[in-house]
């Protein structure tokens, strides 16, 4: 008979292989909104809340109005959504860390995600990130210096058929090549309004879009 496996956990924080403990989970910005804010915010907020039977449930759309506000997610943002809510920060923290809509730095009006997984990477994917952080002087994460365009690498968008697939504020942009992202760029900088492929007509800004997602605006005609 085999001996029993005997397993001793520790009372220590999580650790890598290599013996470095995990960094802490920081926020940015601002810690406290300015009394103005914080009742426009409020206001809002009461609304998402009062269609939850139980409050907490609210804390998703909450953490988008609070992104709406700021462009990301400040230290401001998570203290007011734990207050208003009756959590602590940690557990507010727990839930927004783990979504990858919630931004942990500042965001540009678009947030352009580029899809490297297996399919697009060969139908073009790579190419479209090479050029586009060429052409706008950024790595993948990086916001250009006028505010405008955040570039990321984004995972499957489940549109396979229409690759290589960009996503601007999470709305699809299909069949792409680099020319086509980089008019797409140059148009969106320059303030020239450019539909999605599909879905809505109206393309909004990165902020616009988080309001849509708390609820508190009704999407543009």
């Amino acid at each position: 008979m085999n001996e029993p496996v005997r397993l001793e956990l520790s009372a220590g924080p999580p650790v890598y292989s290599t013996g470095v403990p995990h960094p802490p989970v920081e926020f940015a910005g601002p810690e406290h909104y300015s009394a103005e804010d914080t009742a426009a915010l409020a206001d809002d907020a009461a609304t998402i809340i009062g269609r939850y039977p139980q409050s907490r449930s609210a804390l998703l759309p909450l953490l988008h109005l609070v992104q709406s506000h700021d462009g990301y997610l400040t230290r401001a943002g998570i203290a007011f959504c734990a207050e208003q809510l009756d959590l602590t920060a940690a557990q507010v923290a727990s839930v927004a860390t783990f979504y990858s809509m919630y931004r942990r730095a500042p965001t540009g009006d678009y947030l352009v995600g580029i899809c490297t997984n297996t399919l697009c990477a060969v139908m073009g994917g790579d190419a479209i990130a090479s050029r586009i952080t060429d052409e706008l002087g950024v790595r993948p994460g990086e916001t250009t210096a006028d505010g405008r365009v955040t570039v990321e690498h984004v995972e499957c968008n489940a549109a396979c058929d229409h690759a290589p697939v960009v996503m601007v504020n999470w709305e699809f942009f299909d069949d792409q090549t680099p020319e086509s992202v980089q008019q797409l760029l140059d148009d969106l900088r320059a303030g020239v309004p450019r539909s999605p492929t599909r879905g809505s007509d109206t393309l909004c800004t990165f902020r616009q879009t988080a309001r849509l997602l708390a609820g508190v605006e009704e999407a543009p005609k």
